[in-house]
C-alpha cells in the first residue's frame, strides 16, 4: 500500500513532470481536483470532469463510460494518456527501475517480480482500494446518535428516498447503483454507447457515489453543473427529454424548502480526510512547483 501511495502522489511520473494521479484525484477536493474539467500536461482541459476515487474497491466498472473492468486497468489509462500525463509505459518502467527507492520498495511490495507495468498498476490499486470512507456523520446517525445530524438533514433524507426519488440510483451504504443512465444533460458526449454501441445508452453515465459530495463541486461528468443546489435543480425540472432519457428521471416538483433539506442531507455524507494525505498532496504540489518555477505554493 505504501508503495501505491507514493505512486499516486508521484507528478515525476508524467511527461512534464508536472502531473501525478493525485493532481486530478486530490484528497483536498474529495478525490477530484474541483475543476469542471481537469488539466493534464498538454495544459489543455480534459473532456470529463475528473471522478471521485473515493470508495472504489466495490465498483465494477471503471471512468464515466465504464470502459475499465478493474482499478488496475484505471490506474494505467490516464498514465499513458497524452494529454493526461502522457507517460508511455515502457518509460514509466524505466524510470521505476532507474530509482533505487522505488527499485526497493517493488521488491518488497512484489518478491521474486520484476518491475513492469502490471506491478505498477497493482501497487496503485492497492492503495486507492484503501480509499474507503463510511464514517459520516449519517453513518453516526444511523448508528443511534440522534444529534449527529439536524432535523433539517434528517427531513432531507426523507426527500432522498421518497418524492426526491434519489435513491433509486444512488443506493446502498455507497449511494449508488453502479449502473449507467442517461440523466438528460445537454452534454453531446455519448458515453457508455461509445464503448458498448447499443442505442439505448447514448449519453449514459455512470452513477457516482455521494459521499464526500459536499466537497466534490462542480458536478456531473462533464462539470457543468456548480452546486449541489443546481444538481438538485436539474433533477427537479432541468433535464433535456431525449428518446434515451432514463426512465427514472421525471419531473419532481420539490419545493424550496425540500430542495434545502436534500441539500442538509448530502452535506451529512463528509468523512474528514486524513490529514496525512492532504500533507502528501501539499508535497506533490511543491514538486511540481519545482519543474515549473511557480513556487507561489497552493492548489
Amino acid at each position: 500500500m505504501a508503495l501505491g501511495r507514493k505512486l499516486y502522489f508521484d507528478p515525476s511520473l508524467s511527461k512534464t513532470g508536472t502531473v501525478a494521479c493525485a493532481s486530478c484525484h486530490d484528497p483536498r477536493a474529495g478525490f477530484e481536483d474541483g475543476k469542471d474539467r481537469s488539466i493534464g500536461v498538454t495544459g489543455e482541459r480534459l473532456p470529463r470532469h475528473s471522478p471521485t476515487t473515493i470508495n472504489l474497491a466495490w465498483s465494477e466498472a471503471y471512468f464515466w463510460d465504464g470502459r475499465a473492468a478493474s482499478l488496475e486497468e484505471q490506474a494505467l489509462g490516464p498514465i499513458a494518456a497524452e494529454k493526461e500525463m502522457g507517460m508511455p509505459h515502457d518509460l514509466v518502467v524505466s524510470k521505476l527501475q532507474a530509482n533505487p527507492e522505488y527499485t526497493r520498495q517493488f521488491a518488497a511490495a512484489f518478491p521474486g517480480e520484476d518491475i513492469s507495468i502490471q506491478t505498477f498498476a497493482k501497487a496503485i490499486a492497492a492503495f486507492e482500494r484503501t480509499l474507503t470512507f463510511t464514517a459520516s456523520p449519517f453513518d453516526a446517525w444511523l448508528a443511534g446518535d440522534e444529534d449527529a445530524i439536524s432535523a433539517t438533514a434528517k427531513r432531507g433524507f426523507m426527500v432522498f428516498n421518497g418524492k426526491g426519488r434519489c435513491a433509486e440510483c444512488h443506493s446502498g451504504w455507497n449511494f449508488t447503483d453502479d449502473s449507467f443512465h442517461d440523466i438528460g444533460l445537454k452534454s453531446e458526449d455519448q458515453g457508455r454507447y461509445a464503448i458498448l454501441q447499443i442505442d439505448a445508452l447514448k449519453h449514459a453515465f455512470k452513477t457516482p457515489g455521494l459521499r464526500n459530495i459536499r466537497e466534490r463541486a462542480p458536478y456531473m461528468h462533464d462539470g457543468s453543473l456548480p452546486t449541489l443546489a443546481s444538481v438538485i435543480d436539474h433533477y427537479n425540472d432541468g433535464f433535456v427529454h431525449r428518446e434515451t432519457l432514463s426512465d427514472l428521471i421525471k419531473p419532481l416538483g420539490l419545493t424550496k424548502v425540500e430542495k434545502a433539506e436534500l441539500v442538509a442531507f448530502l452535506e451529512t455524507l463528509s468523512t474528514p480526510v486524513p490529514e496525512d494525505l492532504k500533507h502528501d498532496a501539499e508535497k506533490m504540489d511543491k514538486s511540481a512547483a519545482l519543474v515549473t518555477g511557480n513556487t507561489s505554493g497552493g492548489r
